[in-house]
């Protein structure tokens, strides 16, 4: 058995697939779909239309009146390219060779190894495009933007140049007003605050507020919450499960809460959360924007090079492997070109509760 020949692009895009069905989607999958596009160039209409507009009367014969567009922006740039791999050695293939031919039962655990080499690549694709998403729902300075700098590289995004979003999306809670203040803070005035703001400036209505579960617990602790449940359910001192808690937040702001506790690890190895402790991101019904794939250069340039093998997963994932003759080692890697486009943005705000 060739264990080399056995780890083809096309047998990792397979078995990263068949595993896929019980893989936890990212929350920013649904909020921005995946999309493909040729190129490096991201370009995209960012516009608030606003509340609708009466049309304007007109006496009969009159000339035409024109309208001026409202809030239209268009925002262009290059995306961010990333790549990474791994690799069968001189010496990891001796002792691969010493299993080929015989029985021994660590023979599928090696290769099964080198599999989840390939499957941790392949998840470390998804998390930078969950990352670029997350850090566009919570720009934690009230700047939207994405901001990745690691191994000498350097991808910065502003997608709010006039800073106009961070003066009418983003709100600060202070003093008494914050969540970590239960006796004198009204977390649900506070949402429903920022529905009537987003409904009064773009006429769009907030269905669903994201927040970790670290956020979420202030909601357990804050006295307006529970005097609200315990008249609800008529008993004194009374316990509130979470689901009890979002009823009655939900209740009042008229949103359903999303907690979202998914980790992952940065360049550095360090453990981070997608969504920061202590904001809340206050988002409409339907898609955001898009996750936008460009074409790798594994793509346009070796998917049909005999030197080399390449799947494509989801709309842009590259998976590559070439058989590398001097030294003589196989090397593997994934690569993908991937920004996203946020087209309601000035739909969406960011409420910082502590």
């Amino acid at each position: 058995m060739d264990f080399t020949a056995l780890i083809t692009p096309k047998a990792i895009s397979a078995r990263w697939t068949a595993a896929a069905s019980n893989r936890i989607p990212y929350i920013g999958e649904s909020l921005f779909p995946s999309k493909k596009q040729a190129g490096l160039d991201l370009s995209f209409i960012k516009g608030s239309h606003g509340v609708p507009v009466s049309l304007m009367p007109s006496a009969f014969d009159a000339k035409l009146t024109f309208r001026d567009r409202i809030g239209l922006k268009e925002l262009r740039t290059e995306m961010p390219f990333f790549r990474e791999g791994f690799k069968v050695k001189e010496k990891d293939r001796q002792e691969i060779l010493k299993f080929e031919n015989s029985n021994n039962p660590y023979a599928r655990t090696i290769l099964d190894n080198i599999f989840n080499d390939a499957d941790e690549l392949i998840e470390g694709a998804y998390v930078a495009g969950e990352r670029e998403r997350m850090m566009l729902l919570f720009p934690e300075d009230g700047n939207v933007g994405i901001a990745i700098v690691a191994n000498g590289v350097s991808y910065i995004y502003n997608y709010d140049p006039d800073g106009s979003w961070k003066a009418n999306n983003y709100f600060e809670l202070t003093g008494t007003a914050k969540w970590s203040d239960a006796a004198n803070s009204n977390p649900m005035k506070d949402i429903s605050t920022v529905k009537k703001a987003i409904r009064t400036n773009t006429g769009s209505e907030i269905k669903y507020v994201i927040m970790n579960s670290n956020t979420f617990g202030y909601l357990n602790d804050n006295q307006k919450i529970m005097n609200r449940f315990i008249t609800k359910v008529g008993v004194a001192n009374a316990y509130a499960t979470e689901d009890e808690i979002k009823g009655v937040v939900e209740d009042v702001s008229k949103v359903k809460i999303i907690i979202y506790d998914k980790l992952f690890r940065d360049e550095n190895k360090e453990v981070h959360g997608f969504v920061p402790d202590g904001y809340v991101a206050l988002i409409p019904e339907g898609a955001l924007g898009n996750t936008m794939f460009g074409t790798t250069p594994e793509e346009a340039d070796l998917i049909a090079n005999p030197k080399a093998d390449v799947a494509i997963i989801d709309k842009g994932i590259a998976i590559t492997k070439e058989v590398q003759t001097q030294p003589v080692n196989v090397n593997t890697w994934v690569s993908q070109i991937v920004l996203p486009s946020y087209e309601r943005m000035d739909e969406v705000a960011l409420l910082k509760v502590l």
